[in-house]
């Protein structure tokens, strides 16, 4: 291909927002013709490539967006340390089936148990089957809402946090929430019901799943 036409073939590929083609179509060109395979499975494979790359773009803006203070999967999870946490549930949980039913999952038990390393690992297999997540703390988000409420822009946060197909609340009861804070906490909660699903963890002494 002469240069002029590989100019314009770039700008086409950036125009069409396909990174991936732009990227690993020269290199691909080269492999098919030295296996002897024609357009057909040559475009086969780049549009492979694209959709493979493309999803896992997606992941990682969806785990951005979640904002979670680490990054944690369930498969670095000990389950060992901590006997009396079912791992069947934990793992069947992490298929998101609850989510797409609109259920919620309470996690109870002492610190040190696990429960936020729970938490993450859930919301992170949610972002990785498409879902939207939104990880904060209990405090944060009283905080944020009370915020929102003085600078008259809480209706537009309730509907944002009310539209996340996940919205995971940790460390509940570990500050203390004013009147006004517990209620609207309550309020929000109220507002996802049947609408998303909402994981709360506090530092009580038992795990429990339910609706």
């Amino acid at each position: 291909m002469t240069v002029a036409p590989k100019i314009l073939l770039a700008d086409h590929l950036k125009t069409l927002k396909l990174p991936t083609f732009l990227r690993e179509y020269d290199k691909l060109a080269r492999q098919c013709s030295a296996e002897g395979l024609d357009h057909v499975q040559f475009l086969a494979r780049l549009v492979e490539l694209e959709l493979i790359d493309r999803e896992r773009r997606m992941i990682e803006r969806r785990i951005k967006a979640a904002k979670f203070p680490a990054t944690k999967s369930l498969d670095s999870f000990d389950f060992k340390a901590i006997p009396k946490l079912n791992k069947m549930q934990v793992l069947e949980l992490a298929r998101c089936n609850w989510i797409d039913r609109r259920e919620n999952v309470i996690a109870l038990g002492p610190s040190g148990t696990g429960k936020t390393h729970v938490a993450l690992g859930l919301g992170l297999a949610a972002c990785q089957k498409g879902l939207t997540v939104s990880f904060t703390t209990a405090a944060t988000l009283v905080n944020e809402m009370m915020e929102a409420r003085d600078e008259r822009r809480l209706l537009r946060l309730q509907r944002q946090l009310a539209g996340v197909k996940l919205l995971v609340i940790d460390e509940l009861g570990f500050v203390p929430l004013s009147k006004t804070g517990a209620e609207l906490l309550f309020e929000l909660i109220s507002q996802r019901y049947e609408r998303g699903s909402t994981m709360i963890t506090s530092n009580m002494p038992k795990l429990s799943h339910g609706c």
